[in-house]
C-alpha cells in the first residue's frame, strides 16, 4: 500500500470537491477502491499504486475543474473517473472512421453509452443540450457502418423549421433552398470524409440529405437514418418518418427537448414518442447531460445559465 498528499491552498474548497456529506469522494473511494483522508489542508490517498495514480489524476482534475466552475456536479465526477480509470471503456467504443489523421473517439461516459446503443439498437433516441455529440457521434457510426459495409445508405434528415425568425423565400434550386436547414449535418459528414467522397456519395445516392417533409411515403432498406433536429417535429410528422424504416435498417432520432421552435400549444412530436415507444422492444432511449458537453468550455456555462434562470415561453 502506498500513500499520495494533494495540498489544497484554500481549505474551504475541500467542502466543493468532496461535495455534500462527501458524496463525490465516496464516489471516488467506491469506483477505485482508495481511502480518502482530510486534514490540515492536505487530501491523502492510500492503496495500491494503480488505484492511487488514478485517485490522485482524478483529483487534482476535479480541484481544477472546481476552482474554475466553483462547483461539482456529480456528473462531472462520474466522467472524470471514467476517463482516469478507462482506456478499455474508451477503446472499446472507439470509431472505425479516420479522416485527416483523426479518430473518433466518446469524450465523456455519457458519450460511450451512447454509441454502444447506436450499435446495438435499431432504433435509437437522443436528447441532451447543445454540444454534446448527438448528432456528430450518430453521424460517426453511420460513416463506419457505411465503411465496413453494414448498410448500403446513409440518410440525414432534418425539419425545416425555422429558430425563431422566418428566413423568406430562399433563391436558388431545391438543393440551394434546403441547404441551410441541412448544413450541420454536412458539417459533420465533411469532419470524417473529404469532398469528393461525400460528393461522389451524393451523386451515387448513398448518402441523401433531404428535409422531413420530403420522407412521406419513402421505405428505406439497409439504411442508417439519422432524423436532427428531432424536437421540431409534430407528432403526426415523427409517425410518418419512425414508419419509412425498412428492413435491415438502423434509425437515430437526436434533439433537444429544450429548444422547441413549434408554433405555441404544438406538441413536439420527440416528446410524444419517448413517452410512447419507451416499452417497445428494440427501442433505446439515451440521455446526454451537461456534463457531456464537449464544445467550447463556456457553452456548459451558458446552458446552465438558461437551465438555472429558465423564462416562461411566450
Amino acid at each position: 500500500m502506498i500513500e499520495a498528499t494533494i495540498s489544497l491552498v484554500d481549505p474551504a474548497s475541500v467542502l466543493t470537491l468532496f461535495g455534500a456529506r462527501d458524496q463525490h469522494v465516496r464516489q471516488i473511494r467506491d469506483s477505485l477502491r482508495v481511502n480518502i483522508t482530510h486534514r490540515e489542508g492536505k487530501i491523502r490517498v492510500a492503496g495500491d499504486e494503480a488505484s492511487v495514480a488514478r485517485a490522485t489524476e482524478a483529483l487534482e482534475e476535479l480541484k481544477t475543474l472546481a476552482e474554475k466552475k466553483g462547483g461539482l456536479e456529480p456528473d462531472e465526477v462520474r466522467n472524470v473517473l471514467f476517463r482516469v480509470r478507462g482506456g478499455d471503456s474508451l477503446t472499446s467504443t472507439m470509431i472505425d472512421v479516420q479522416h485527416a489523421g483523426q479518430v473518433v473517439k466518446p469524450l465523456t461516459s455519457g458519450q460511450s453509452s451512447y454509441i454502444a446503443a447506436l450499435r446495438n439498437y435499431d432504433l435509437v433516441f437522443a436528447t441532451g443540450p447543445a454540444g454534446t455529440g448527438k448528432t456528430y457521434l450518430a453521424v460517426a457510426v453511420a460513416v463506419e457502418a457505411l465503411k465496413n459495409q453494414q448498410t448500403r445508405k446513409i440518410v440525414l434528415v432534418r425539419p425545416a423549421v425555422e429558430a425563431g425568425e422566418s428566413l423568406g423565400f430562399l433563391p436558388g434550386d431545391l438543393q440551394a433552398k434546403i441547404n441551410p436547414y441541412l448544413r450541420p449535418l454536412l458539417d459533420a459528414l465533411r469532419e470524417m470524409m473529404d469532398y469528393d467522397q461525400i460528393n461522389r456519395y451524393t451523386e451515387q445516392d448513398v448518402i441523401e440529405m433531404i428535409p422531413l417533409a420530403y420522407m412521406r411515403g419513402r421505405t428505406l432498406n439497409e439504411s442508417f437514418i439519422i432524423l436532427d433536429e428531432a424536437q421540431n417535429t409534430t407528432v403526426a410528422q415523427m409517425k410518418m418518418f419512425l414508419t419509412r424504416m425498412g428492413r435491415g435498417s438502423k434509425v437515430v432520432v437526436s434533439g433537444d427537448i429544450t429548444q422547441v421552435d413549434l408554433p405555441t400549444h404544438t406538441r413536439s412530436g420527440m416528446s410524444d414518442a419517448l413517452t410512447r415507444l419507451k416499452n417497445i422492444e428494440g427501442f433505446c432511449s439515451v440521455e446526454l447531460t451537461r456534463a457531456d458537453i464537449v464544445r467550447h468550455p463556456l457553452v456548459q456555462k451558458i446552458v446552465r445559465a438558461y437551465d438555472e434562470n429558465p423564462r416562461k415561453r411566450r
